[in-house]
């Protein structure tokens, strides 16, 4: 019983006492003062350390030479200075339907053509093609192969000779300084045949440019170009 009486006994003994928090030699570790009320760090401020510091070998050499006003104040360059704004293009003022510059006329097929930017008031007037000579038509044949200059080779036409192809099985007609034959391309016209006529054997650039100037001629009657436009003194 007395190995009982051992088990169930109480164990009143004390603990160990905590010693008290001394400070480790060499560690930054302090020992809090309860007593301290903060008047030791009172007179301490919060501004942040120089850079570089007042002692350092940068702020010894920069404090040697002393700077000019220039470099003190940097000049800062307005946008005009750093690039000049370019000049207004001539198209800038242009307006439509307006011609630019020297009016052109017709004298001179080598001067480029008058154009304009409005369609005409008076709409063109429209014929009903016969089927088979419309624009895809006419696109076929150009693509066909078929021979639609009447000549071997590219020749130089002055006017004289350009005025004997006016008939509608032998017209002939200049556009820019560039002579068509437009004899296969007359059933093919939207306008008809005898508007076309109007142009035959002649200079029909002004008339061309004041219809339908937005028609590129050069593609829709490359296959038939015969020649270009000379004058009389440069043909003989």
């Amino acid at each position: 019983m007395s190995y009982l009486r051992n088990w169930f006994s109480l164990n009143t003994t004390a603990p160990p006492p905590v010693p008290a928090q001394t400070t480790i030699p060499g560690s930054f570790v302090r020992e809090q003062d309860d007593n301290d009320d903060g008047s030791s760090t009172a007179d301490e401020d919060d501004a942040p350390p120089a850079f570089p510091a007042l002692n350092s070998a940068q702020r010894a050499s920069s404090s040697s030479s002393t700077p000019t006003p220039s470099q003190s104040i940097p000049t800062i360059l307005s946008d005009d200075a750093l690039m000049p704004p370019p000049p207004l293009p001539d198209l800038a003022s242009r307006q439509p339907g307006v011609t630019q510059g020297k009016p052109q006329t017709a004298s001179s097929s080598l001067l480029a053509p008058m154009a304009t930017t409005e369609r005409p008031k008076k709409p063109s007037r429209k014929v009903a093609l016969a089927p088979g000579y419309g624009p895809l038509d006419w696109a076929s044949l150009k693509s066909s192969g078929q021979d639609l200059r009447g000549t071997d080779t590219l020749i130089r036409i002055p006017p004289s000779v350009l005025k004997l192809h006016n008939k509608k099985d032998d017209a002939w007609t200049a556009i820019s300084g560039k002579v068509y034959n437009i004899t296969p391309y007359l059933p093919y016209h939207p306008g008809g045949e005898k508007e076309l006529m109007r142009v035959a054997g002649r200079d029909g650039t002004k008339l061309f440019s004041l219809t339908h100037a937005w028609v590129n001629a050069d593609f829709m009657l490359d296959a038939c170009l015969v020649g270009f436009l000379v004058s009389e003194s440069y043909a003989s």
